[in-house]
């Protein structure tokens, strides 16, 4: 856990908090066996991030109403943030997980580290206490916090894009960079976003974020998983005919 302890700043004195949070449920299942996993910790880990945001964002805008207040904060506790927050940290390699769930890529999935970061927050506010967390989140979010000051009516589309599909799949959209191009000092990237086996869109920017949102906006402009009105015209032909009133 050395490793882990220099990456995140803070030496744990129950490392077993640690090693809970770090355990993912398919471990314990694969296994067969009863073992501790970092659900507890994930749900506790939640509500202390939201408590942090929510109270950080509140005195950064004095005068913002409750529902720019509660947009801000999405953009920092959604699923995708805390996936990259956990991406940056480097925890995928240090989840403790079951072959198969690794064998299909469980330690780049975005529910699965947005989850470990959750777990690793609510580790170290047993393990330290809430001002240690707070701390700890706050400088990790400090990216995404400058961003909204400086831009706090700045759009979000891959969590907006997130919530539309969510709300008919629990499945997340998944984001690929298909190009690398250009020198170090001067690269540019093109990201492509898919959902449900379907391509929704690509885009191009000089980051992997920058094109992961470019992606997330053709996406939204272009609805692709909503049915053609061909696709629908052809459903309707495909049903058979109702005779329920030719038969009474």
């Amino acid at each position: 856990m050395s490793p882990l302890e220099t990456r995140i700043g803070y030496k744990f004195r129950n490392t077993l908090l640690l090693a809970e949070a770090l355990t993912h449920p398919s471990l314990g299942f694969e296994t067969k066996q009863p073992h501790f996993d970092n659900q507890r910790l994930e749900f506790l880990g939640d509500a202390v991030l939201q408590l942090v945001f929510t109270e950080h964002l509140f005195q950064l805008f004095p005068g913002a109403a409750e529902g720019q207040l509660t947009k801000l904060r999405a953009r920092l506790v959604s699923r995708e943030g805390l996936k990259d927050r956990a991406a940056e940290l480097g925890l995928g390699p240090f989840i403790m997980m079951g072959r198969g769930e690794e064998a299909t890529g469980g330690r780049k999935r975005a529910s699965i580290l947005a989850n470990t970061f959750e777990a690793l927050i609510g580790a170290m506010y047993l393990d330290g206490g809430f001002e240690v967390a707070r701390q700890f989140a706050l400088r990790e979010s400090s990216q995404v916090l400058q961003a909204i000051l400086q831009n706090p009516d700045e759009a979000n589309p891959k969590g907006e894009l997130q919530e539309l599909l969510q709300a008919i799949s629990p499945r997340s959209p998944t984001y690929e960079i298909i190009t690398e191009s250009g020198p170090d000092h001067e690269r540019a990237f093109e990201a492509k976003v898919c959902w449900e086996g379907l391509d929704l869109g690509s885009g191009c920017g000089k980051s992997k974020k920058q094109a992961e949102a470019d992606a997330a906006r053709e996406a939204l402009a272009s609805r692709r998983w909503e049915p053609t009105p061909g696709h629908a015209v052809a459903e309707m032909k495909a049903q058979p005919p109702d005779n329920t009133a030719s038969n009474a």
